[in-house]
């Protein structure tokens, strides 16, 4: 079978490797369907994060399933699944507190000689907390790309709504135009937020963001889009500002923009980013939640909204490609030519 590569900076290629089998009674071996690039994945293709080179990666995918050790009984051969970007057992006390992400048994793609997503078959340890089917009635494409974003950016997007604390009546404002805040637009519209502030300088994102229930584009950055927010909110500032990058300039956004007494949801891996001053929290009753997105703990909730057509983010794949194409993937999102793509093994 294929499968990709990290082979260093900038460097990705596809390589036959040797099929996954059972060798657990817990796992499965599940034949991908459609895999996706994550903008996590770009953070070591630029250097900027550590992975070892001749790794397997990708954290995004869903398939079929082919074969089950005898301990899983959540799914069957014949199942179309999804599964989250981490892999979680469900059943420890932190999983069964809501905090999949946390597991105490986690493991993530591509690690610990794991296979990834961005292949043809993947072994999948720990399935039964770690697969979720999907009802295989009227499914078609464009149903298929839906749910896909369910393994990771919609859940995460959801997450940093959930943070923030988006309910009805909210005002928000997204801090990154990218699939994650894309996706915590939606989340947003479906929490009931009356007023969603994406702040974005790119035309195509801004109009993704407006189909997804953006209410204000702000093409403004730093002190500028800080600005206008104020202006649009009557000085006050948002109930909830949803940091969805995880860079110095998205925290300076993210801080200006949230009002005295509100929230600020946060799902962008910081990079580089100073530690916040107790003292600062203090002085503004601002509060601050979030981390990596419990996606196997969101599933369930989200799932039938994506199959009934309320829940479409399907949008955000901006390209499709062969898994031969993979490489080029990696370097139109890189350079920003792509939101998001879209693998077809």
């Amino acid at each position: 079978m294929k499968a990709t590569i990290f082979q260093g900076s900038g460097k990705i290629e596809v390589q036959e490797v040797p099929d996954p089998v059972i060798q657990k009674p817990d796992d499965a071996i599940v034949k991908v369907t459609y895999c996706c690039i994550c903008g996590s994945d770009l953070w070591p293709y630029r250097g900027l994060e550590p992975r070892d080179a001749g790794s397997r990666i990708g954290h995004e995918f869903m398939g079929i399933v082919e074969a089950v050790g005898e301990d899983v009984k959540n799914v069957k051969p014949g199942d179309l699944v999804v599964a989250p970007f981490v892999i979680s057992d469900g059943t420890c006390p932190v999983c069964r507190a809501g905090e999949t992400r946390f597991c105490r048994n986690f493991m993530f793609w591509g690690s610990k000689g794991n296979d990834a997503g961005q292949g043809e078959k993947v072994r999948v340890p720990m399935a039964n907390g770690t697969l979720f089917a999907i009802p295989k009635d009227k499914l078609d494409e464009h149903m298929m790309r839906a749910l896909l974003p369910l393994s990771d950016v919609l859940c995460t997007g959801h997450h940093a709504a959930v943070c923030g604390e988006v309910k009805e009546g909210s005002t928000v404002a997204v801090v990154g135009d990218g699939a994650v805040g894309l996706c915590a637009v939606a989340a947003s519209k479906r929490l009931g937020a009356s007023r969603i502030f994406l702040i974005s300088t790119h035309k195509d994102r801004a109009a993704i963001g407006k189909k997804f229930g953006a209410t204000d584009i702000i093409e403004a950055r730093g002190d500028e889009a800080i600005s206008q927010v104020k202006l649009k909110t009557n000085t006050l500032g948002v109930d909830c500002a949803l940091e969805c990058v995880g860079t110095p300039e998205s925290w300076q956004i993210a801080f200006g923009v949230v009002r005295i007494g509100g929230n600020i949801g946060m799902v962008g891996v910081p990079h580089n980013v100073p530690d916040i001053a107790i003292s600062k929290l203090f002085s503004t009753n601002i509060g601050v939640k979030g981390s990596g997105s419990p996606a196997a703990h969101y599933i369930p909730e989200l799932m039938p909204d994506v199959l009934s057509g309320k829940l479409d983010v399907s949008a955000i794949f901006t390209k499709t490609i062969p898994l031969s194409d993979i490489a080029q993937g990696y370097k139109d999102m890189d350079e920003r030519k792509e939101i998001k793509v879209l693998v077809k093994p």
